[in-house]
């Protein structure tokens, strides 16, 4: 009976691995050092996340997933080991085992911010982070990644070095302006699938990722979660329901 409890114990001690992860890396609005429409000064800092356009701004992710939305509850602001990283949360989906990790890249590391992103999407990267005994997986090891804000790559390009993949194709959502011009040859060979990004100019905010997030977790098809996403986007956006469908695509 001793040697049964003593099993016992070692096993419930063990992390456990949770179903499913979200990663999102977001490069914060930066008037001083992205090619952008300066924006005010408050939401343009890209080394002050608290009030940033994409962060701590109403519509920015962070602010967004903890006040304007029931699904998501705000557990944990892990530290990281990157200096690049000036902000980190933690959510939890309020009713499945769904966690999603977004990390806030100073905007004057965009370069980095993307190039991450794209590894990750490549498979690359993989981070674990524990939370109440659960081994969370993110990065590279993550079930979806997301990049959300300026298109850097309008401004530099990148080489990154992509692996082949032997497992399952990782699916990436791309929410930055014309981001299926500019980042389809790098998502063909980081052999990864865009399950949404963007044909014209657009606002990379939160609403647009949390619609698609909540069709992906239905497992909706990827045109039905593109079509969740637009009429998000224009609801928003008050840019008509036609001009988001043409915006927000899914696919190659």
């Amino acid at each position: 009976m001793k040697r049964f409890l003593f099993l016992v114990l070692i096993i419930t001690s063990l992390p456990i691995k949770a179903q499913k992860t979200i990663h999102v890396f977001v490069a914060l609005c930066d008037n001083a050092n992205q090619g952008i429409v300066p924006v005010p000064e408050s939401l343009g800092n890209g080394q002050d996340p608290k009030s940033n356009l994409y962060w701590g701004a109403i519509y920015g992710l962070k602010s967004y997933f903890k006040y304007k939305t029931q699904d998501w509850i705000l557990v944990e602001s892990p530290a990281s080991e990157k200096v690049e990283i000036l902000d980190r949360v933690l959510f939890k989906h309020r009713t499945k085992e769904l966690y999603l990790l977004a990390e806030a890249y100073d905007g004057r590391e965009i370069k980095r911010c993307i190039n991450d992103f794209l590894l990750a999407a490549n498979g690359q990267g993989q981070q674990e982070l524990i939370h109440e005994n659960k081994s969370l997986h993110f990065g590279g090891a993550a079930n979806l990644v997301a990049y959300c804000g300026h298109n850097g790559l309008m401004e530099f390009d990148l080489d990154p070095s992509f692996k082949p993949i032997t497992k399952d194709t990782k699916e990436a959502i791309i929410l930055a302006c014309y981001s299926k011009d500019y980042f389809a040859k790098h998502i063909k060979k980081a052999q990864a699938q865009p399950l949404l990004w963007t044909s014209h100019l657009m606002a990379p905010e939160a609403y647009t990722l949390k619609a698609a997030i909540d069709g992906w977790l239905m497992g909706e098809s990827d045109e039905a979660i593109a079509e969740r996403a637009a009429q998000a986007y224009h609801k928003y956006q008050k840019c008509g329901l036609r001009g988001a469908r043409g915006l927000l695509k899914t696919g190659y």
